[in-house]
């Protein structure tokens, strides 16, 4: 056998027999970027007008009167027409002829449905930019009891807000705790942590085991080298445990066991003949119960 190492050549398989070089194609093109919906995409108006209605609470009328002209124009700049009736309660939007962005609808949905649920408009303008989503995350149905509803909703807020605010820096949404739902928004990937860690409060697991699990997976990221392994191993694991308090146990006094039954009570009008008050005319009854009401 000679030392010569003879080099196998491979016939090309089928599947890629027809593959041709794409020079265009390079790696610093994100395929995953959404790109912009230009007004010369679409050739003409849409042929069916859509339209959205939501209705809003008393309270929001006055905040709601005064951003009006300001939704309007928001609104106007992406070609979609908005309604606020007062007498119903309710807000539309709809699209009109200049509407060139067939998505464009279902953001002023979200954004009127943002501003009846008591989001500032500076913040629920911004659902009209690209790459940003909504959700309300609906949380009075989860327990019975009100009481521990209201704990557990607080517990979102945290001391001073500040269980909220680290919630928001970590998922980088907007986060509103308002009645029975929670309005979010924000890119897609932190909206769904945020429906998680709001699931999981009011299924009685505090928001702090999310918010430090999610602190380790932002420094992890950080490192290019662990970007393809699993993380499972640097995350907390924290098992529940039921913790069984004391009963408080109540000592009843036995009382003494007598066969006579116990005296009967006196009735009003033995009270009113022991006191001489029966004696007494109704005249006088009278005007002493005006005069103790006057005192």
């Amino acid at each position: 056998m000679s030392d010569t190492v003879t080099e196998e050549i491979k016939a090309p398989s089928n599947n890629k027999r027809f593959r041709k070089e794409k020079p265009w194609d390079t790696d610093d093109i994100d395929h995953w970027k959404v790109e912009e919906f230009k007004p010369e995409e679409i050739n003409g108006p849409f042929l069916e007008e859509s339209s959205f209605a939501t209705l809003f609470p008393k309270y929001r009328e006055k905040y709601l009167r005064e951003i009006w002209p300001m939704a309007t124009k928001a609104l106007e700049k992406i070609g979609i027409a908005c309604v606020l009736d007062l007498v119903e309660g309710c807000m539309t939007v709809k699209t009109t002829r200049k509407t060139y962005d067939p998505y464009a609808i279902l953001k002023a949905r979200d954004m009127i449905k943002l501003l009846s649920r008591s989001v500032p408009f500076t913040q629920a303008v911004k659902i009209l930019e690209d790459g940003i989503a909504c959700d309300i995350i609906k949380i009075g149905n989860i327990t019975r009891n009100k009481e521990r509803f209201v704990k557990r909703r607080q517990r979102l807020i945290g001391p001073n807000g500040n269980t909220l605010k680290a919630i928001e820096l970590l998922t980088k949404c907007y986060m509103m705790v308002q009645g029975n739902t929670v309005s979010a928004m924000g890119p897609y990937k932190g909206l769904k942590d945020i429906r998680r860690i709001v699931l999981d409060c009011m299924k009685n697991i505090h928001p702090i085991y999310h918010i430090k699990e999610l602190m380790i997976k932002r420094e992890l990221a950080k490192d290019p080298k662990l970007a393809s392994e699993n993380w499972d191993r640097f995350l907390p694991h924290f098992k529940k445990r039921n913790i069984k308090r004391p009963k408080k146990k109540v000592e009843k006094t036995k009382k003494e066991y007598t066969p006579f039954p116990p005296a009967q009570e006196k009735s009003k009008v033995d009270l009113q003949l022991e006191s001489g008050e029966y004696f007494v005319k109704d005249a006088e009854k009278k005007h002493s119960k005006k005069q103790k009401t006057s005192k």
